[in-house]
């Protein structure tokens, strides 16, 4: 038997040059060491802080969500701007075509009468609707205070397209929208109340009759038994052609 020599065994005073040696003369191989698999930090992290998907969800709506006041805001702002666009459309068409009579500047008479009639119909649509929130809303609201919150409206407007043409017209412009505002509100919810549009279409002068559900069935009954004359008079006569044949 061969003695094994090992790294700390020495015969001859000198070390071993190579490795360990066995009784065939091979080297043992040493296994390699397996490392434990690593995870990514943000998988642990995550999975470490359970309350990390809440606060990641608090900060976009930190980050998406608006003051309740600047809300109510833009809710005012934008359909009051939408409606000043078309009216200034309008204000421009028409002050153009009043340029061309009156031998006017065109561009700087529209212009003009654009920016009024801008102002005029976005205050107004923005106080009526302010107004009509005030009362409890359009469903919670009696024809009264429809027509007052409607001459409200035309107050501040008529008061702000005052201010543009001077000073001196911010009153009689109040007093003037005032009315238009009450009384053009009066005049629709009486309108509306009377079924005017069902009035007309039943008048002689109207060239549509509406119908109601039974009348439309009654016609349509009518048409249908034509229908079955005219198809059994075809019968007949293809069964006399028959016979004849």
């Amino acid at each position: 038997m061969k003695k094994v020599v090992g790294p700390s065994s020495v015969e001859d005073g000198t070390a071993p040059a190579g490795p360990p040696t066995s009784e065939s003369g091979t080297a043992p191989t040493n296994p390699t060491p397996i490392s434990p698999p690593q995870q990514d930090s943000g998988v642990n992290q995550s999975a470490a802080d359970p309350s990390a998907p809440q606060t990641a969800q608090r900060q976009r709506k930190r980050v998406t969500s608006l003051p309740p006041v600047i809300t109510e805001i833009s809710q005012v702002i934008v359909p009051s701007a939408t409606v000043g666009a078309g009216a200034a459309a309008a204000g421009a068409l028409i002050g153009a075509v009043s340029a061309i009579v009156r031998s006017e500047r065109i561009v700087s008479f529209s212009t003009v009468t654009a920016i009024q009639w801008f102002t005029l119909g976005s205050s107004y649509y923005g106080a009526r609707h302010l107004a009509f929130k005030a009362y409890g809303g359009h469903e919670d609201m009696t024809a009264f205070d429809k027509v007052k919150a409607s001459g409200i409206a035309g107050g501040f407007a008529g008061m702000m397209g005052g201010l543009l043409r001077g000073p001196r017209n911010v009153v009689p412009g109040l007093i003037v929208w005032s009315l238009l505002g009450a009384g053009g509100q009066a005049v629709g919810g009486a309108l509306s109340g009377r079924n005017f549009g069902t009035k007309y279409l039943a008048s002689k002068w109207s060239p549509v009759t509406p119908l109601t559900d039974r009348q439309y069935e009654k016609m349509l009954e009518e048409k249908l038994l034509k229908l079955d004359a005219e198809i059994a008079i075809l019968n007949d006569n293809i069964q006399e052609i028959r016979g004849r044949k």
